[in-house]
C-alpha cells in the first residue's frame, strides 16, 4: 500500500469517526437539558429519512454485482468509490439520528416535557413525501425496460440507486434551514449543539479529501462525477456549518449571558409557530 492510499484509508475512517461522533452531541445535550426546546424536530426528522437513503445508496454501491456492473459500463470499466467505511457510517447515523428523532416525537419515555417544534413543517413534509413519490416513479420506469435491454444507455437499476442518492443530496440541502431560521428568529443558538457542527466541518473536509484522492489514484475522475453525492455532501454541509459557527461565535455569542431569560420564554411561548411552516 502506497501513501496516498494509505491517506486515502485513514482520511475515510477518520471522516467517519468525526462524522459519527457529531450525532452524539444533540442527543446528548438534550439529556442533559431534559428538553429539546430550541431546536425543532425537523431537522433530526430529516436526518433519519435522508441517512436511510444513503444507507441504501452505500450498500448496494459497495455490495451490489449488478449496480457494480452497470456502473462499470457507464463509467469506463471503474468500479465505485463507495468504502466499507461508507456503509458503516450510514448505518451508525441512521440508527442514532432515528434515537434522537424519538426525543420530539415521544419526549415522555425520555422524561423531557413536550417543548415547541416537535411537529414537522409543512415544508419537510413535503419533501419527505415528494422524495418517496420520486424514487417510486423511477422504479415503474426501470421495471418498464424490456429485459434485454442495454443498462449503459437505458434506464436501469443503477439510476434508481442515483435517485436514492439524490434524495440525500435533496435533504442534506434543505435539512438544516429550519433549524437555521429558528435560530435567527429567536436570536439564540441557545439548545443547539455547536459540537454536531465543529464534527461535521471537519468529517467534510476530509470526506472530499478522500473523494478527490481516490480518484487521483485511479486515474480518472468519474470517481467525483460518479459519485456526486458524496462530493456534493461535503460541500454543502461545510457552508452551512459555517453559518451555523457564524450564529454561535459572533452573531449570537452572548446570548446564553445577556438574554437566556428571555429566549427561555420565547421558546415556551411556543416558537414553533415562526418555524418554516
Amino acid at each position: 500500500m502506497g501513501f496516498l492510499e494509505f491517506l486515502s484509508a485513514f482520511f475515510g475512517w477518520i471522516y467517519t469517526l468525526s462524522w459519527s461522533l457529531s450525532f452524539y452531541s444533540q442527543p446528548l445535550l438534550n439529556i442533559r437539558r431534559k428538553s429539546t426546546s430550541g431546536t425543532t424536530v425537523d431537522f433530526p426528522f430529516l436526518n433519519t429519512v435522508g441517512f436511510l437513503a444513503y444507507l441504501i445508496y452505500n450498500t448496494v454501491f459497495y455490495s451490489s454485482p449488478v449496480i457494480r456492473h452497470q456502473y462499470a459500463l457507464r463509467n469506463n470499466d471503474h468500479t465505485p468509490t463507495v468504502a466499507v467505511n461508507d456503509v458503516v457510517f450510514a448505518a451508525h447515523a441512521f440508527v442514532v439520528c432515528a434515537v434522537l428523532t424519538t426525543q420530539y416525537f415521544i419526549p415522555s419515555i425520555w422524561g423531557f416535557e413536550k417543548a415547541p417544534g416537535t411537529r414537522p413543517s409543512r415544508l419537510i413534509l413535503g419533501v419527505v413525501t415528494g422524495s418517496f413519490i420520486a424514487v417510486a416513479i423511477i422504479i415503474f420506469v426501470v421495471v418498464s425496460v424490456p429485459l434485454d435491454a442495454d443498462p449503459k444507455t437505458a434506464w436501469a437499476w443503477l439510476d434508481v440507486v442515483y435517485t436514492i442518492s439524490y434524495v440525500k443530496l435533496l435533504i442534506t440541502v434543505v435539512k438544516y434551514a429550519p433549524q437555521l431560521m429558528y435560530n435567527f428568529r429567536n436570536r439564540s443558538t441557545k439548545g443547539w449543539s455547536i459540537w454536531q457542527i465543529l464534527l461535521d466541518f471537519l468529517g467534510g473536509i476530509l470526506s472530499i479529501a478522500q473523494l478527490v484522492m481516490d480518484s487521483w489514484l485511479q486515474g480518472d475522475w468519474s470517481g467525483v462525477t460518479g459519485n456526486p453525492v458524496k462530493f456534493a455532501l461535503g460541500n454543502v454541509s461545510m457552508l452551512y456549518d459555517l453559518v451555523f459557527m457564524a450564529q454561535h461565535y459572533v452573531l449570537y455569542r452572548d446570548d446564553d449571558k445577556v438574554k437566556e431569560g428571555e429566549v427561555d420564554s420565547l421558546l415556551e411561548r411556543g416558537e414553533d409557530r415562526r418555524r418554516l411552516d
